[in-house]
């Protein structure tokens, strides 16, 4: 009883603070700041990299995204660099996935911990400040629906995965993962994109629902090479900072491999509309 109190209230914080910063230009910007450094302290351990370089970097090129829009009042010359770390970004994202079906261990080389810092951690914060921007607006129901999404489709994905699962998703990584469980997920977060539809009113119908598709799968995956990073450093979460849930990091990875998918399909929308 007292560990599901626990669990509940420090999710309702996580929860509160999230989302109550949504709505709020630099509250977004700094509450992100905050969780993308205590995610990139939780990895930079599950990686042993004791180096203060990423969270040099991760501040530099957080600032220059964050606040050239609102400083600038252009989006000259940031678009472009933009494009460039989303590009980099998704390639590295698919090394990852290479590794996570490939190699028994992910390789550790030096430099590639300072890749992986800075383009699979650091960068995924600033695709979800970037998110809510989408026609160079702010619209913060966008960061919201693809959160919604994500905890939809991890919270059905747990439930019908512990009453039906059968069929073992990926068990030399994650034991408890089933088919099952995945197919769950990815049904009722198609189901939510309705929802997120009627009451956001910023995306159609069937682009919420492409959203879903996109973020239940890849943030499944996401979620399977935070689980091998976590493997391969011998530990169960990637920290303590959330009792009864682990760490940020555990409850981040999902959105932070869909992150940078996620900005690429509504640029791709905006190129098409």
């Amino acid at each position: 009883m007292k560990e599901t109190l626990t669990r509940s209230l420090s999710g309702l914080l996580y929860v509160t603070l999230l989302v109550g910063s949504l709505f709020f230009q630099h509250a977004l910007i700094i509450v992100f700041f905050i969780f993308g450094l205590l995610c990139l302290a939780e990895f930079k351990k599950l990686i042993q990299l004791k180096s203060v370089v990423p969270y040099i970097i991760f501040t530099v090129i957080y600032i220059i995204f964050g606040y050239w829009r609102l400083f600038m009042n252009s989006s000259m010359g940031i678009d472009e660099a933009t494009q460039i770390l989303m590009v980099i970004s998704i390639f590295v994202h698919l090394l990852l996935v290479k590794d996570l079906f490939s190699e028994k261990v992910i390789p550790m080389f030096e430099s590639k911990r300072y890749i992986l810092t800075t383009f699979y951690i650091s960068s995924a914060f600033i695709f979800l400040i970037l998110i809510p921007y989408y026609k160079n607006e702010y619209s913060p129901k966008l960061l919201l629906g693809s959160f919604i999404i994500v905890w939809v489709n991890d919270t059905f994905a747990y439930l019908v995965g512990k009453n039906f699962g059968k069929q073992k998703l990926f068990p030399s990584i994650s034991p408890k993962k089933t088919v099952e469980g995945f197919l769950g997920g990815l049904l009722f977060a198609c189901i939510a994109s309705y929802f997120i539809f009627t009451y956001t009113e910023t995306l159609t119908f069937n682009n919420w629902l492409i959203l879903s598709v996109i973020i239940s799968f890849i943030g499944t995956i996401g979620d399977l090479i935070e689980s091998k990073f976590k493997r391969q450093a011998g530990v169960k979460d990637s920290g303590v900072i959330m009792p009864g849930h682990g760490g940020l990091l555990d409850r981040f990875d999902s959105v932070i491999f869909a992150a940078p998918f996620i900005y690429l399909f509504l640029r791709i929308l905006q190129y098409v509309s």
